[in-house]
C-alpha cells in the first residue's frame, strides 16, 4: 500500500512535534506538509522548531520548509491540527472547506453538534456526523476531533464499566503534567515543589466532552444525545513532565464485585483492536495490581503511550468503585489520539 500524504498544522509546537515523531515511521501516512505561524514560515523545520522531545528530530523533516497554514499548498487528503484552541477554529474550517479531512487535537470544534468527538474504542458510530456536517456546512472536506487529554484517559477507563455495568455518576480529580500546558508552559517558580489547584476550562471540558463521547446519535440529521451520567471534575497541575494521573470514583448502575470490575477492564477490546489499526494499543486499559502504581515515570509509556493505565481498583464506601488512572497526555492524550482517528477514517473509507 502506498503511503497517504499528510500535513501537520502547528508543526513546531508541543503537539506538532509529537505528530512529527509519531508519523515519521508510520506505515500508512507520510509527512508531506508542515505548517506553522508566520514567524516560522519560510524556514527549514530544523531552524524553525525548538525540538523538545527526547528522541532526535527525524532526519527526513529537518530540511522541509515550513509553510503558512493556507489551503491549496498541499495536495494530500489529510491534515492533522496541533494548533492551539485560540487560533485553530477558522484555520481548520478553511482547510475543511477546501476539501481536506481535518483531524484535530484542538478544542475549537469539539462540542460542535455536527463534529465527531472521537475515541475509536468507544464511539466509532459518531463518524455518522460527517455526512450531515458536509451537507449543513457545504464543505468539500470535514473536521473530526479528539477529546481533551484528561478526558481521553478517563473515558477509556470508563468504557468497559459502561459496557458491562453502566455508569451513573463519576467524580474525578486530576493531577496533570506540565507538558499539558504546551511550551514554555507553566513557569517553574509557580509549579516546582507546588500544586496548582486550577486549570482554566479543563473541568468543563472533562464534564461536557465525556457525556458527548458516550452519547448516542439520534435523528435523521445526526445529532448527539449526551449520556445521562453525572460528572464532577477538579483539575490540578503538578510538577510532572509527562503523564496525567487521575483519581476516579464511579457509581455503577449495576453493582459488581471488584474482581468483575477488573476483569471488564482487562478484557476490554473494541473496533481498533479488531481492525488491527497501526496505532491501536493491544490493551486499551492496562490494570496493575501493585499498591503504588500507576506512576507517571514508570508507566506512562505502556502500550506505546496509547493505553490508560489503571491501579488501586477497590470498593468505595460512597460510590461503587474507586481507582487511580494514568494517561500519556501528549501521545494518547493528543497526537496519538488524532493519528488513531485518522487510521479509523482510512480503514472505514472516509479518506482514500
Amino acid at each position: 500500500m502506498s503511503k497517504l500524504k499528510v500535513g501537520i498544522l502547528g508543526a513546531t509546537g508541543t503537539v506538532g512535534q509529537r505528530f512529527v515523531q509519531l508519523l515519521s515511521a508510520h506505515p500508512w501516512f507520510e509527512i508531506a506538509y508542515l505548517a506553522a505561524s508566520e514567524r516560522s514560515a519560510g524556514k527549514p523545520y530544523a531552524e524553525a522548531c525548538n525540538w523538545k522531545l527526547s528522541t532526535p528530530m527525524p532526519e527526513r523533516v529537518r530540511s522541509m520548509i515550513v509553510e503558512e497554514p493556507e489551503p491549496g499548498t498541499f495536495d494530500g487528503p489529510v491534515v492533522f491540527s496541533g494548533l492551539t484552541g485560540d487560533v485553530a477554529g477558522p484555520v481548520e474550517e478553511a482547510f475543511a472547506k477546501a476539501g481536506y479531512a481535518v483531524v484535530s487535537n484542538a478544542s475549537s470544534h469539539r462540542m460542535d453538534p455536527d463534529v465527531p468527538l472521537l475515541i475509536p474504542e468507544i464511539n466509532p458510530e459518531h463518524l455518522q456526523l460527517i455526512k450531515p456536517q458536509l451537507e449543513r456546512r457545504g464543505w468539500k472536506g470535514f473536521i473530526v476531533t479528539n477529546p481533551n487529554c484528561s478526558t481521553i484517559a478517563l473515558c477509556l477507563a470508563l468504557a468497559p464499566l459502561e459496557r458491562a455495568f453502566g455508569v451513573e455518576k463519576v467524580f474525578v480529580v486530576t493531577m496533570q503534567a506540565v507538558s499539558g500546558a504546551g511550551y514554555p508552559g507553566v513557569p517553574s517558580l509557580d509549579v516546582l515543589g507546588n500544586l496548582i489547584p486550577h486549570i482554566p476550562k479543563e473541568e468543563r471540558k472533562i464534564e461536557e466532552e465525556t457525556r458527548k463521547i458516550f452519547g448516542r446519535v439520534v435523528g435523521a440529521e445526526g445529532a448527539i444525545e449526551p449520556h445521562p451520567m453525572r460528572l464532577s471534575a477538579q483539575t490540578t497541575r503538578v510538577p510532572v513532565l509527562e503523564g496525567h494521573t487521575e483519581t476516579v470514583f464511579v457509581q455503577l448502575r449495576e453493582e459488581a464485585p471488584i474482581d468483575e470490575v477488573k476483569r471488564a477492564m482487562r478484557e476490554f477490546r473494541a473496533l481498533p483492536q479488531e481492525l488491527g489499526l497501526p496505532s491501536a494499543p493491544g490493551r486499551p486499559v492496562v490494570v496493575l495490581e501493585a499498591e503504588d502504581r500507576p506512576q507517571p515515570r514508570l508507566d506512562s509509556e505502556l502500550e506505546g503511550g496509547m493505553a490508560t493505565v489503571v491501579g488501586r481498583v477497590r470498593p468505595c464506601p460512597l460510590t461503587s468503585v474507586k481507582f487511580v488512572l494514568l494517561g500519556h497526555n501528549t501521545i494518547r492524550g493528543a497526537a496519538g489520539a488524532a493519528i488513531l482517528n485518522a487510521e479509523l477514517l482510512k480503514a472505514q473509507g472516509y479518506v482514500p
